[in-house]
């Protein structure tokens, strides 16, 4: 008797397992029955948006980078001040930065109308980051669903666990690496740049002080960024091709013609430099490798099964 009940309760223990497990898992199906058409929906806001200011597409990959590395893919980055909640959106490397905001409030609102709480802010993001790269010429992949959202933010965890424009090769190894990302994710997710720009306040002390850099590159970059004035002024990080997801960035960096000093580091005499190469050299790898690790970043800590709430919402805890 004992030890029917004894296997029976192991069989339970093993059931309750699976769930847990299986509850666990991110999955590309996750709204296959549940919303169908969330994809879809989600894809034709993004494309819209690009299409209406192309610059769009590298600040919503950002913003799912932004979002992952702070506790986790759970849309906490979205979330505004309240008085439990301390907006990540104020954080140093997000203030006056991160963008798109708007873009996923109405991505969300068109699959709410769809199927109301059905679908996380989380994993708009996830799917909005892939649907811009593929917009721009750069690679897709199949993005794993079944995020769930915070309920809450942390400002200071924003603060030391985003790269900032001034930080070593160590510091940003360290970073990616305690996330669970190798060098070579952290070069392949840095070569996103190549569609994006930077504020003047973030490349002024380089343009105008730096030793590894291209005077040429220097002198031209100092016409937008004169040295005491015009800090939000913007300009490409990719001076060559800004507006095609290429291998470009790659090559600006051995040329020493890396915008902020974070991108020159990549290519500086140091571990990173032979990556550098590679993808300068085989913009098919690059690509490839860039899914790649958009897909490991989107792994990170996400909440599933019972753990945090859809928000209604993007913005709101509620």
């Amino acid at each position: 008797m004992t030890t029917t009940v004894s296997k029976t309760a192991a069989i339970v223990a093993m059931m309750l397992l699976l769930s847990i497990t299986c509850q666990a898992q991110l999955s590309s199906t996750f709204y296959a029955n549940s919303c169908p058409n969330a994809l879809s929906t989600i894809r034709t806001t993004i494309r819209s948006a690009i299409a209406s200011e192309r610059r769009m597409a590298a600040s919503l990959i950002r913003l799912h980078f932004h979002d992952c590395f702070v506790q986790g893919c759970d849309a906490s980055i979205l979330l505004d001040e309240a008085p439990s909640i301390s907006s990540e959106k104020t954080a140093v490397q997000n203030n006056n930065s991160a963008r798109g905001y708007n873009v996923i409030d109405k991505a969300k609102a068109e699959v709410e109308k769809v199927c109301p709480g059905v679908v996380s802010c989380a994993d708009i993001l996830a799917v909005a980051a892939r649907d811009a790269s593929e917009y721009v010429g750069g690679p897709t992949w199949t993005v794993k669903l079944g995020r769930r959202d915070s309920t809450t933010a942390s400002r200071s965890l924003a603060e030391s666990n985003l790269p900032r424009f001034t930080d070593s090769l160590e510091r940003l190894t360290s970073l990616f690496g305690s996330k669970g990302l190798s060098a070579r994710d952290m070069v392949a997710l840095s070569g996103s740049h190549t569609i994006g720009q930077a504020q003047c306040l973030t490349f002024r002390d380089r343009i105008y002080n730096a030793s590894d850099i291209d005077a040429g590159f220097a002198s031209t970059r100092r016409r937008g960024c004169p040295a005491n004035q015009g800090d939000s002024n913007l300009a490409p990080l990719d001076l060559v091709t800004p507006n095609s997801f290429d291998n470009n960035y790659f090559k600006n960096l051995i040329q020493k013609k890396g915008l902020l000093q974070s991108d020159q580091v990549l290519f500086s005499g140091t571990s990173t430099d032979s990556i550098v190469s590679e993808y300068s050299n085989n913009q098919d790898t690059f690509k490839s490798d860039f899914a790649t690790a958009m897909i490991k970043m989107g792994d990170i800590d996400p909440l599933t099964g019972s753990s945090g709430i859809i928000r209604s919402v993007c913005s709101a805890a509620v």
